[in-house]
């Protein structure tokens, strides 16, 4: 890894360690846009290992001070929902592209960065959909238990299977062979065969 790399990711972290949300793991709080950046580069770390900087740089900025808008600032309903996920997006890639000027990075590497922020060419480009992927997997791997959870109490396994299915749709071919192969609780894999079938 490059100083420069290492300073980048630095950054990134030390601003996601201001999100006042907090994840517990074993009686431990953390600070949720790290622990989460953090998580999706270990998982690039173990399933694309030659991935390029610009990717890692992407990857781990993928939530960059993800609390500054927030879902409740934008209309309800599917409409408001588009926008805030755009708003965050065109954010997230900003900031990261600024942070990657300050650290010596060109303008072309930075807008390249932002671009895979971004998800742009999601089917063409395949650094905006190894992203797609690590994210995808983290999903699968540290939250579905919590969001499924959350449905099912509402005895509404559909909600659960629907979203699982619409995840997979996003994944490449490598992803899903990745995925089948998570080691997830007995009932997560049931509802993950349920959406497959």
């Amino acid at each position: 890894m490059t100083n420069q790399l290492t300073r980048v990711l630095s950054a990134i972290d030390e601003i996601n360690r201001q999100d006042t949300n907090l994840t517990t793991i074993d009686g431990v709080a953390h600070p949720k846009e790290l622990l989460y950046g953090q998580r999706m580069s270990a998982c690039l770390a173990q399933h694309w290992p030659q991935a390029s900087e610009l990717l890692q740089i992407a990857v781990r900025a993928q939530h960059i001070k993800r609390w500054h808008l927030k879902r409740t600032d934008f209309a309800t309903g599917k409409a408001g929902y588009y926008q805030w996920r755009i708003a965050l997006g065109k954010f997230h890639a900003e900031l990261t592209s600024t942070l990657m000027l300050e650290q010596g990075y060109s303008q072309v590497q930075a807008t390249q960065t932002a671009a895979i922020i971004r998800k742009e060419q999601l089917k063409t480009n395949p650094d905006s959909q190894t992203l797609e992927d690590v994210a995808c997997l983290v999903f699968l791997s540290h939250y579905f238990d919590d969001f499924a959870r959350k449905y099912l109490a509402q005895d509404n396994e559909a909600k659960v299977i629907r979203i699982v299915q619409l995840t997979w749709k996003k994944m490449s071919e490598e992803a899903h062979t990745i995925a089948l192969k998570l080691s997830l609780p007995e009932h997560l894999a049931t509802l993950v065969s349920k959406a497959l079938a």
